[in-house]
């Protein structure tokens, strides 16, 4: 929104981030060339960069902020904390309270232990399946993204011609994965029945853990298939593995978290984001039977778990005023806007010159340029070949006062109402129209 003659703040604080940090950036999903937007304030719905321009806001720092920016309650919670201390060797109430919170919303909470992100709390369940059952191996679904950790990261994005679903072969994501790391992965079709069964049969006697995310966003963002979750929950309880459920993006499709929809319940659920109330976090959760694993009352527990700022009183008066303030109906009220936003979308798109879809589900949504319509990662993969479309896509709805992420995921917050849906329909509109003027029309419909 700054006129080209213009040098911006934003590309002056990149230039100096380039001398400093790799890419001018310490997290590989904010990088943008040339240069990424600074942003200075939020407020609501709202966000300002440096360069003092509004926008729209649907990343919500990757969907964490489901309350948006400047939450009276979140505030308050966070200014009489800092009050009394930042960090401490000791625990306090404040973790207890956030706790209680918790598993009194999900049925299948009984105990819970905090991380710092969703990646450590994922990496946690990991170790606590492979403790309880003494066995090394994982599955994960094909193209699921699981954070930060050599084994949830294998086969996060493999090309056509490695898709072996049928020997299970995992492929590395990052350069320098050990071999003894990819041996222990089995990789499985999301939301194929037939062809999970095949591959978990194969390795039920190795496998400690299935994980699994009900809403996976870089698989597609498409639900998990009732039918799909069902025969998991069977296959691991018979074979007497366990079912990790990650929900650190998904966690807010209902009240009681995401896989209680569906009336399944899970051996460990990891989750996150939107319970820090904006600052960092992580959970895992289960039956307290299943958690005493983590247990150091009695000696070294079979996993031990620590960390400086596990549980920091900050993250965890945040987290608290966060869910006090994400009532049922409120849930239930976003979820409704999140279904109208997709139809809404999807309306534009199909008025367009510019082929795509939307998916996503509850206050999620994930926006595709595709000539296809995303089921599965397979087609996910295809519709991200058009990433440059997308891109641009993208670079043209901030010109209009929208942000969304560079993949095209977004997520709402509780400050929108149904004038931010109509404002967001415009102006996507008038991006996908000037999309559509500067494209080849071997590229459009």
């Amino acid at each position: 929104m700054t006129s080209d003659d213009q040098i911006s703040i934003s590309s002056l604080a990149h230039e100096r981030a380039k001398k400093v940090m790799p890419g001018g950036n310490t997290r590989s999903s904010v990088y943008e060339a040339p240069f990424p937007l600074y942003l200075k304030s939020g407020k609501g719905a709202f966000v300002t960069d440096v360069d003092g321009n509004s926008y729209l806001d649907f990343q919500n720092n990757f969907t964490a902020l489901i309350h948006g920016y400047d939450h009276a309650e979140v505030n308050s919670a966070l200014i009489g904390q800092v009050g009394r201390g930042l960090s401490f060797a000791n625990p306090t109430e404040s973790e207890i309270d956030l706790a209680e919170i918790l598993c009194d919303r999900v049925p299948f909470f009984e105990q819970m232990r905090f991380t710092n992100t969703g990646s450590e709390a994922v990496m946690m369940a990991i170790k606590a399946a492979r403790a309880i059952t003494k066995r090394p191996k994982i599955a994960k679904c094909e193209g699921a993204y699981h954070g930060n950790y050599d084994y949830v990261e294998t086969s996060f994005d493999p090309i056509p011609a490695d898709w072996q679903t049928g020997s299970a072969e995992a492929k590395a994501y990052n350069d320098g994965t050990p071999a003894s790391v990819l041996a222990e992965v089995v990789v499985i079709p999301f939301n194929d029945v037939v062809g999970t069964e095949r591959v978990l049969e194969r390795h039920k006697q190795t496998l400690a853990c299935v994980v699994i995310d009900p809403l996976p966003s870089r698989a597609g963002l498409v639900p998990v298939d009732p039918e799909y979750l069902s025969f998991l929950r069977e296959f691991t309880a018979r074979h007497g593995i366990l079912l990790i459920s990650d929900e650190v993006l998904s966690f807010r499709l209902s009240y009681r978290g995401a896989i209680s929809t569906y009336g399944i319940e899970p051996d460990l659920c990891a989750f996150g984001k939107i319970v820090g109330g904006g600052l960092p976090i992580g959970a895992v959760a289960g039956r307290a039977e299943t958690m005493q694993v983590f247990d150091p009352s009695r000696g070294k527990p079979p996993v031990a778990q620590a960390g400086t700022f596990t549980a920091n009183p900050l993250s965890m008066v945040a987290g608290a005023a966060a869910m006090r303030a994400l009532t049922e109906v409120e849930v239930e009220r976003l979820n409704a806007l999140g279904a109208r936003l997709r139809c809404e979308l999807n309306r534009v798109l199909a008025a367009s010159d510019i082929r795509g879809n939307v998916t996503g589900a509850g206050s999620l949504f994930c926006v595709f340029i595709s000539d296809r319509e995303v089921k599965d990662y397979a087609s996910a993969y295809h519709a991200w070949q058009q990433r440059q479309l997308l891109s641009r896509l993208m670079s043209l709805c901030r010109d209009e006062g929208v942000l969304l992420s560079r993949i095209g995921l977004g997520a709402l917050s509780t400050p929108m109402t149904e004038t931010e849906i109509t404002m967001l329909a415009v102006q996507f509109g008038r991006a996908l129209a000037r999309l559509a003027e500067k494209t080849p029309s071997a590229a459009v419909a």
